[in-house]
């Protein structure tokens, strides 16, 4: 729950930053007419959807279990950043491409870029305040999974916090874009380097929105444990007196901080009912003293092969 009420504050810090930064964007483009400033405020607002989304994947995900829902609603985290991923797509991706192509077609008249350079210095600390909140929630989550902070963002299956720090790296590489589109078009006066900007930002709200659209739906759709988490669990099962066997072993990410396990085991043929029990319940002990994040474990004692052809 720690790390839920981290992730909350997380996206809070972003939505505000974002906020703000979309309404001056707006104002400096209308401003400068430059079509980079404008696609940098179509950037924000997508950006505010989207961490008003992520909020509410965090609620909705957190209520408990009920008997129409008995895995809980972890689920629906994937479904709501699915849904802010579109949104990044839809409400800055094609805006900032159709401006940018817009802009080399019918050409603009650059207006005073002083605002908008004032702007995006503002904004770019501002973002950066952001970046930092969710890089250091990251960093400490990679700490405690043991894994590089890269290697920790490709596969966390967090993807709120992997939303933020992909969201405002990308507003960051935003900005400098719209500062060189602004300054070619005030050293050359030509309208071009403005749209090729505006371009540039489409492109990379495109990435971000594909990768994150990418690992949610993964997500939803059913991913396992890694293989080296598998194999530790596996390891871990077979610790335990009277099994012998792990004939099958199903792993299920359901969110961050919840994690199925099944698998059909094979006991000891002369262990007694009430041992088979006790191991079951050894089993998912383990399981959860070395996994915390393990929530559920379901275990099929099934006879291994040679004895399932002895009839035995």
């Amino acid at each position: 729950m720690a790390e839920q009420g981290e992730s909350v504050f997380t996206v809070i810090v972003a939505a505000a930053a974002n906020l703000g930064i979309a309404a001056a964007k707006a104002v400096a483009g209308l401003i400068s007419g430059s079509s980079a400033m404008l696609s940098e405020a179509a950037h924000s607002v997508a950006d505010t959807v989207t961490e008003v989304m992520l909020l509410a994947a965090l609620k909705r995900s957190a209520k408990p279990a009920d008997e129409d829902h008995p895995l809980g609603h972890s689920g629906e985290r994937y479904v709501w950043a699915l849904l802010a991923a579109v949104a990044t797509f839809v409400g800055g991706a094609v805006f900032s491409v159709y401006d940018g192509v817009h802009t080399l077609v019918h050409g603009e008249e650059p207006g005073d870029p002083l605002v908008s350079y004032i702007v995006l210095g503002v904004a770019f600390v501002l973002e950066g305040f952001s970046l930092r909140t969710a890089l250091r929630q990251a960093k400490g989550e990679a700490a405690e999974a043991r894994a590089p902070l890269g290697r920790y963002l490709r596969l966390t299956p967090d993807t709120t916090v992997k939303a933020v720090v992909m969201e405002d790296s990308a507003a960051l590489a935003g900005l400098m874009l719209a500062a060189g589109g602004l300054l070619g078009g005030q050293i050359t006066g030509s309208g071009v380097w403005d749209g090729v900007a505006s371009i540039l930002i489409g492109a990379l709200l495109v990435y971000v929105a594909w990768e994150l659209g990418r690992s949610n739906a993964a997500l939803l759709i059913g991913r396992p444990l890694p293989r080296p988490m598998r194999e530790a669990v596996r390891e871990e099962l077979l610790s335990v007196p009277h099994i012998i066997g792990v004939l099958e072993l199903t792993t299920l990410i359901q969110g961050p901080d919840e994690v199925m396990i099944a698998a059909k085991v094979d006991f000891r043929d002369v262990a007694s009912a009430a041992q088979v029990e006790w191991a079951c319940e050894e089993a998912e002990e383990q399981l959860r003293e070395r996994m915390p994040a393990i929530a559920r474990v379901y275990l099929d004692p099934t006879p291994g092969v040679t004895r399932r052809g002895s009839g035995t």
